[in-house]
């Protein structure tokens, strides 16, 4: 991936975990960051059947799952062919997802968590693996609809995009400029990554770490015994138990990528940010004093106690 992306190692990173542990993940950040080209080439490196699809305010729900459309038979008579949307893909880039309307973004709902896709009465398997990676604009720019709760719950994590340093820049631009564009080494392919997938899930967690990501999780509610004063004042609703699963998942896979056999606690908490931030909702009150949500996830972990 470093022949391609320059910085940003902590973004790939994640976008590594989710992959090996079979999660979506939504990339936010302003236009010109390299979200594109970061999912262009994980398709690359991965072999994976790679589809890319422009949100737009005019984008219909047919643009992406596909539609029938009427033709001729070899025997003279006309019918309807259903012609696969860009979805019967491996990895779906959902490019500026929030510039399209909560019908059309709604569309991703079903193949994201069931991995089917229903098409005029007929359901169809997603291909395998299935992976979708969005990008968002963030929701002060012009021409932004925000995503709803539910498919933000999708996402196995939530990756901000920050600016590069100036020697990032210098680098980008040299290397973006010149007559020779890079390309990423493939190292893995569809059958590599489904096992990965696999044993991701094998990897063992003691059940004092499983009690502290439920116990985190929890405490991400106000009304939890064990929330702190900005949960308490700030939030409106915690996060879902799909955090707690997107918690459990990025530590076996971390843990994993380290070179370790069993998930800790430090892997956990490694990953609460990416996989809370989009699953808690604050309040008015957090909107007018400039409370982020990773601000929130920050206090928790350093008060909460370690079983």
């Amino acid at each position: 991936m470093r022949n391609v992306i320059v910085g940003q190692q902590d973004i790939v990173r994640h976008v590594l975990l989710a992959l090996m542990s079979g999660g979506h993940v939504l990339l936010e950040g302003v236009p010109g960051l390299g979200k594109t080209s970061l999912v262009r080439a994980f398709a690359d490196a991965l072999e994976l059947r790679f589809a890319r699809i422009q949100f737009t305010p005019d984008l219909m729900p047919a643009d992406i799952v596909g539609t029938d459309i009427l033709e001729d038979q070899p025997d003279g008579r006309r019918g309807f062919r259903f012609q696969p949307g860009p979805i019967f893909a491996n990895l779906i880039l959902a490019d500026e997802i929030n510039r399209a309307t909560p019908k059309t973004q709604s569309a991703l709902l079903e193949a994201m968590q069931e991995r089917t896709i229903s098409v005029l009465g007929r359901t169809y398997a997603a291909s395998k693996p299935f992976f979708v990676m969005a990008t968002q604009n963030p929701i002060e720019m012009e021409g932004t609809y925000p995503l709803p709760e539910a498919q933000l719950d999708r996402f196995m994590f939530k990756l901000n995009v920050a600016f590069p340093s100036t020697e990032e820049l210098v680098a980008i631009i040299e290397q973006t400029t010149g007559a020779e564009s890079r390309r990423p080494t493939k190292v893995a392919d569809n059958a590599a990554l489904l096992m990965i997938n696999q044993l991701v899930r094998s990897v063992p967690v003691a059940s004092h770490v499983m009690r502290y990501a439920a116990t985190l999780v929890a405490a991400t509610h106000p009304t939890d015994a064990q929330a702190t004063d900005l949960v308490k004042r700030f939030v409106r609703f915690g996060s879902s138990p799909r955090g707690a699963q997107a918690l459990l998942l990025g530590a076996r896979a971390l843990a994993l990528l380290q070179g370790r056999f069993n998930a800790a606690i430090d892997d956990i908490r490694a990953v609460a940010p990416a996989a809370l931030r989009h699953r808690i909702l604050l309040n008015f009150e957090a909107q007018a004093e400039g409370i982020q949500t990773d601000q929130v996830i920050a206090d928790l972990i350093q008060r909460l106690k370690t079983p």
